[in-house]
Order: C-alpha cells, then structure tokens, then sequence
C-alpha cells in the first residue's frame, strides 16, 4: 500500500528559470504495477516514492517500453505533492502492443517535478513490482494474430434462474483470405465464473477457424457462478475477464476476452441473483 498524499491540485506543475534535471531527484526512486482492476483497460501504474527530506510536486508521468507503439501517458491531467516518505501511483494507459521479437524489453519512466524551488523533468529506468509487462505483452500479441484470422467477442448472455446455467455466447466471425488458422481450444473459468463440463479450470471448445470458412459461428457457454459469498462479487476486479487457449498457426498461446461494461453489470446481477442476495 502506498503512503498517503500530503496533497493533489488540478492542473500543470509550476515552472522555473532553473535548469531541467534529468536524472531522479537525489531520494526519489520509481517503479511499475499492475492492479487487478487495471487489466481490462489496460492501464499500469507508476509508483513515485519521495524519500528525500523534502516535498516534491510531480507533473507529467508517462512510461516507455519498446514492446509498446507510444508512451503511456497519465489518464487524469493533474499534480501530485508528496511529502517526505510518501509515495504516489499514477495511473497511466498503455499505447498498442509492437510485436516485433527483436523489440528489447525495458520500462522508462519520466516525469516532470518542481522540488525546493527547482523544476525538471526526471527519466530513469523502472523495475516491476512484480513480473507482469513480458506476459501482458505475449498475451496482447496473440490477440493480435488471432484477431488477423477472427473477430472473436462476447455477443449474448441469457440469465437463468438459481440452480441452472446462464449462456454466455461466444461469437466467432472469420476475416475473409486470412492466411492464418487459429485453433480456439478452450475458455478458462474465473476466479467468480465457471462451466458445466469444465475440466482442470477450461472448458473445451476445439473450434478451428481459417481466413478460407465463410461461416460466422456462435457457441452458447453454459456459465455457472464459482462462489456466491457475496464480497466476490462486490470486490469484483477479473470476474468477468476470461482467458482463451488458442494455437496460432502451430504455436500455442492465450488471450483474455474481457466482457464489456453493459455485459459484466448484467452478469454480477445475475451471480447475486442466483445467489440469493440480489
């Protein structure tokens, strides 16, 4: 958890006639995470943390990495002022995935700051908190090349009463003279969903799909709620987001198919429903 903020302000950082820095301010240092409510927009956070013995004001943050076309830039256009010993974690989304294997791996963060009358703009190179840029990327780039062959998308979902299974449909609409063929093995359970006929946490689906198949297909999921303690679904984060197995042209891989907004709302309407705490 991150120290509280001595103080926010809307707007731009102050400036000076000083001379921008362009190493970290002595004391301060930065690194990277993810939280689980992050991953469906796909946004990371920039952890700043002050320990030198006085505040500073930080400004604009954005995140560089190779693996990603543009820098991420910060999603809310404010300051952030922290005292000594205080951290702050900008949120900041992330730009499209570069699928490109000699694309060198690194995360860069820079920001701009004014501290005891001094104003610059920091960059420095960022460790993770925990490991997760490496799999984000993989799992962003076989979406990428799934995506060449099929649109592949949540389309329906039918609610059911308590005791049945719901359908969630899973759509299935094939790019004409696509060169590729994409596999779709099976559909992993969440952590707050699962399906009748799952095996070791997937439920097999084995559906090939081809640039040359003209067929549009819809598969009905029948989609069981997990758990029904009622913090599951209130403290929600990755209920909702499912991860699909698939082959791509021989090679195995995955990627998360996350429900939209509109969709997940009915789906955690239904769990609590069925539940019996609607």
């Amino acid at each position: 958890m991150t120290a509280p903020l001595a103080g926010c302000t809307a707007g731009a950082g102050g400036t000076s006639a000083t001379e921008a820095a362009t190493a970290l301010p002595a004391g301060v240092t930065v690194a990277v995470t993810q939280l689980r409510s992050d991953v469906a927009d796909r946004q990371v956070q920039v952890q700043i943390r002050n320990g030198s013995d006085a505040p500073i004001e930080i400004g604009d943050v954005s995140l560089s990495d190779p693996r990603f076309a543009a820098p991420a830039t910060r999603v809310v256009d404010r300051t952030s002022t922290l005292a000594p010993g205080h951290a702050v974690n900008v949120r900041v989304q992330l730009a499209g995935v570069v699928c490109d294997a000699t694309a060198t791996p690194g995360a860069t963060v820079t920001f701009a700051y004014t501290q005891a009358g001094q104003t610059g703009t920091a960059t420095a190179p960022a460790a993770e908190v925990f490991p997760f840029l490496d799999a984000l990327h993989r799992r962003e780039c076989v979406a990428a090349r799934t995506a060449e062959v099929a649109d592949i998308t949540w389309s329906a979902f039918t609610a059911s009463d308590a005791g049945a299974p719901a359908s969630l449909e899973l759509s299935i609409v094939p790019r004409p003279g696509a060169a590729t063929t994409v596999v779709v093995e099976d559909v992993r359970e969440t952590n707050l969903l699962t399906f009748d006929g799952v095996a070791d946490g997937a439920l097999p689906l084995g559906v090939t799909v081809e640039g040359a198949d003209p067929s549009d297909r819809s598969i009905a999921l029948p989609l069981r709620p997990a758990r029904c303690d009622p913090h599951a679904v209130q403290e929600d984060k990755r209920g909702t987001v499912f991860t699909l197995d698939v082959v791509v042209d021989g090679e195995p891989g995955q990627f998360t198919l996350a429900a939209d907004a509109a969709l997940r709302g009915r789906i955690l309407t239904w769990v609590a429903d069925w539940c019996g705490y609607g």
